[in-house]
This record gives structure tokens, sequence and C-alpha cells, in this order.
């Protein structure tokens, strides 16, 4: 075996994905910390707690105690190198969410145990069976309240349109919860409420039917699990590894991220047989991990991550070959050599300068506005990865500077966090002073307004634009194309890429428009694949 092979078989790259406050970042924390990244487990910040969760580094997410930004975080368990990427769950961040998937080899899925499947989970999953991403699924809050963990079950099926095969079921729930029980190890595994660091309470049964079970949970929670293991093997078919990794089923684990209930066995899991790096897509071909010449794709960036030194960093997913530092390599969009002398592995906000990383691997650029969202790296052969594109907003503004004095810093600001992929910034054709925010959602303005303030010291207000939605065109008949931008100046806008997109205020007038301009393809993302 190469030291290629090798190094691609010890990576896991996986993403967690869920509904807004189902748990998401706090079972991050929790895999840091079985997986010895961090010693204590922070909690999303709150009324009744101040410290912050490593994963959210910027000030907003702290103090609203949501996840805004992707963050990356890298560690060793089990003999593999993990990179684990927390994306956001609000939909106003969605774009940054699709372009973390794309980024990853699987996805852990978090679902509340009281609320089941929500609208997020479900959009999320979709992304993923498009892809056939393998997906594990962890029911999360089993301390709580809840519906019955069978009934959660058919409805992970139902709606999310996909199979499942439980490997751990619950012993108990809400105030009754004593912990779960492994059906891979036969083992039980007691927590107690409150727990920040690792739990040490696990107890090897001789199957299911140990009378020492009755001691340990009581006679009744025992005869319980007894039954609804019963249960489970008449309804569920054996887990199969090759039809998780096909994307075909999901394995479930039960627990409480928040009490550390069964996030061990879960990471347990995924070190044994989660995948590792898998072949990419590119328009020109597919590119397989084990490859000898390096590819790579840019998938965020990240302006400011360190507010003292004002950087800014693009995240490059390698999907072939090794990395090295100090290698000049080929930007495919600029057609220029790239070198870089400090790559550097993250772990959340904090980072290390690395030698050499491999495919599955995602590391820090430094970036001075050398790249764009969607752009790659190779040895020389010209790959453009797909999956990386920009979505039609829904909201329009346009942008005011409230500080002409901070005229620099305003403008840096816009570009910097348009790059990075924040919000999408337009321009129109013939008012080249005039700049239009484009967003998903309402709290994405606020997330402007702060960042431009707190990271730049510039400051905006937004003036009302009546438009709902936004559609890239192009055409092979330059004149055609002229003659659209002019007799419709007040709907055309041009992206940061020098894109033209079409604003309409109804899917009436959308319409009507593409019918006048049969000649005129129009697209709903940027990367202008699938015509409307």
């Amino acid at each position: 075996m190469t030291e290629l092979t090798e190094e691609i078989r010890r990576r896991l790259t996986f993403a967690i994905i869920s509904h807004p406050d189902a748990g998401k970042t706090t079972i991050t924390e929790k895999i840091l910390l079985f997986g010895g990244a961090i010693h204590i487990a922070g909690a999303v910040k709150s009324g009744k707690n101040t410290r912050a969760a490593v994963s959210d580094f910027m000030a907003m997410e702290q103090e609203r105690g949501i996840s805004i930004s992707s963050s990356v975080m890298g560690f060793e368990y089990g003999n593999r190198k993990i990179n684990l990427l927390d994306t956001p769950g609000h939909a106003d961040f969605s774009e940054d969410t699709y372009r973390g998937l794309s980024a990853v080899d699987s996805a852990l899925m978090v679902i509340d145990s009281v609320k089941g499947v929500e609208e997020r989970t479900r959009k999320l999953c979709e992304i993923c069976r498009m892809r056939a991403t393998p997906i594990i699924t962890f029911i999360n809050k089993l301390d709580r309240e809840g519906k019955e963990p069978m009934e959660v079950l058919d409805e992970v099926e139902r709606e999310l349109a996909t199979q499942v095969r439980p490997l751990t079921w619950p012993i108990g729930q809400g105030r009754a919860f004593k912990g779960v029980f492994n059906l891979l190890e036969n083992n039980v595994y007691l927590f107690h409420a409150g727990e920040v660091s690792r739990p040490q309470d696990v107890v090897a049964l001789e199957g299911s039917h140990d009378p020492r079970l009755d001691s340990l949970v009581g006679e009744r929670l025992a005869g319980k699990l007894r039954d609804d293991l019963e249960l489970l093997r008449g309804v569920y078919p054996p887990f199969s590894v090759e039809e998780y990794l096909a994307g075909l089923v999901s394995p479930v684990f039960f627990g409480s991220a928040l009490n550390n209930f069964g996030v061990r066995e879960l990471l347990d899991a995924m070190v044994s047989f989660a995948p590792w790096p898998t072949p990419k897509e590119a328009d020109e071909r597919t590119v397989q991990p084990d490859e000898e010449k390096f590819t790579g794709f840019i998938f965020k960036i990240h302006a400011n991550m360190n507010p003292k030194h004002r950087d800014r960093v693009a995240f490059l997913r390698i999907c072939s070959g090794k990395f090295e530092r100090n290698k000049t390599y080929f930007h495919v969009r600029a057609g220029k050599p790239f070198r870089t002398a400090n790559p550097t592995a993250f772990m959340s906000q904090d980072r290390e300068i690395i030698d050499e990383a491999w495919p599955g691997d995602i590391i820090g650029l430094h970036d001075t506005g050398t790249f764009k969202i969607g752009d790659t790296l190779t040895e020389g052969e010209t790959v453009n990865f797909k999956g990386i594109p920009s979505f039609s907003p829904q909201i329009f503004r346009v942008i005011v500077n409230a500080d002409p004095l901070k005229e620099k810093q305003f403008h840096k600001g816009l570009n910097q966090l348009a790059e990075e992929g924040v919000v999408q910034i337009f321009s129109k054709p013939h008012q080249a002073n005039v700049r239009v925010l484009g967003v998903v959602g309402q709290l994405q303005l606020e997330v402007l307004q702060y960042r431009l303030q707190h990271e730049y010291g510039a400051s905006l207000t937004y003036r009302p634009l009546d438009y709902s939605m936004a559609h890239w065109f192009n055409s092979a008949d330059p004149k055609l194309m002229a003659e659209l931008i002019d007799n419709n100046t007040k709907r055309i806008l041009v992206d940061i890429r020098g894109n033209y997109a079409f604003l309409s205020d109804s899917e009436w007038s959308f319409e009507r428009a593409k019918s006048n301009n049969p000649a005129i393809h129009f697209y709903s993302t940027s990367e202008m694949k699938d015509r409307i």
C-alpha cells in the first residue's frame, strides 16, 4: 500500500447538519471532547451559561447562540484523521451549508427527539441524497419528554425518504432516561445529567438478556428494552456497511449530546465505517482521490478570522494527490501559478502551519484577494469542480454608505464579504457607484451590518428594492444581450464575477421576460448549468 493510499484511508471528512436548535453545535463540542481535542465541553452561550461554543468563534454567533458560518475542526481519533465541518442550521445561511456539503464525504444528521423531523432537515437531507452522500443519524435530547423512539424512526423514513438501521437504543426517556444499549457491542452506557467531561460508566453484557441489565436500569426498563429490541430485529434488516456507503440506509444512534449520552458510540461507529475520501465530479471528468497529481477547490473564504491580524483565509478541500508547502500550483481560473508559504490546519479559529496535506483534508490558504469561491488549484491540469454555485437571492436592498469619511473601509468590507459568500453584492451596469445587496434571508442583512461595523469600522443603511427573484442570463448573440440590458436598466445587475442577472418582482413577470427573449438563456444559479 502506497503512502498516498494509507493517508487517504485514514481520513474522515464529514459535516454536521440539522434544523436550528436540534443540538448540532452541542454535539460538535461533545465529539471534540470524546476525540480528545478539548478537555471540557462548552455550551452555546445563553442566559444561564457564559461559556461560548468552540466552533462558534464569531462574536455575533456567541451573542445569538446560532451558527452563522461553517467552521472547520481537525483532530485525530481511533487512528483516523477527522475533519469536521459544523455548518449553519439557519435557513438564512443555507448557501454556506450547501457549499460545505460539497467539501465532505459523509454527513451526521442531528434530529430533535421532541420535535422530530423539521423543515431544514428535509432540505439538507435532500441535498445529501442528490449527491449520494452517506448519512449517519443522531436522535438527540432523549433526556427530555418527547416522541417515542419508534415513532421518530418511522417519521425519518417517511419524511426523509431514507431507510434507517438503529445501532443503539435508548433505555427510558425523559426523566427516566438511563442511557443507551449498543446493539453492535452488547454494552450499556450509563450516564449522568450535567456531565461536561468523559463519562466512565460502561458495562459489557452477554446480550440483552444478561440479568445484570435488571440491576443496572431496573426491571421495568430492562423488560421494555428487551421487547423493543425484539421488535427492532423483526422490523429492520441487519445493518450493511455497503448500503450505508452507497447512501441507501442511515444508521441511527440515540442520546443526549448536552449530557454526553450516546456520543462516544456514535464517534466510534463513524471511525469504524464512515467513508474515506470519495471521487469528486468536475466539468471535465471525475477526479479520483488516489491520483498522484494534486487537485483541490476553494469552497469557503473567511475574512478576519483573527480580528487582531485582519487576515483572510481561503478554505481548500484536497481532492487528489499530496499538497506540499512551498510548492507552486496552477490557479485554473486565473491561469497563473500560485505558491503558499504558510498553509494551515484548523481547530475552529485556531490554526497551525502544516508541511503537507492529503485527500479529504481541509486546509487554509492565506489569501490577499487571489481566490473566489469555486476556484481550483492543480498541478497544471484544467479542472473545474461542480456543486459550488451561488443561488438566486430573494431579498434585495440598495446599499448606502452611512459614513462618507469611511468610503475606503466601506468598499473594502463589501468586496471582501461578497467574495467570502456571506452575501451577494451586485453592481449596476451604468451606475458604477450603486451597490445592490442580494440575500436569502433577513438575518443576513443584520450580519452584513454587524460585520462591516465590527471588522472594518464602516456603517451602512439600506434602501428597499421591490424585487423578489434574480436569474442569471447569457446568450450566444452579443447584440441580443446588449438589447436586453439597455431595455431593462432598472432590472439588470452584475455580480462579482461579471455575470449578468435579471430582476423580477413575480414569477409572472419573469415568465413574460423569458417569453419575450427566446434567444436569452436564464439560470437559477451562478454556475449557469441548468436552464430555466
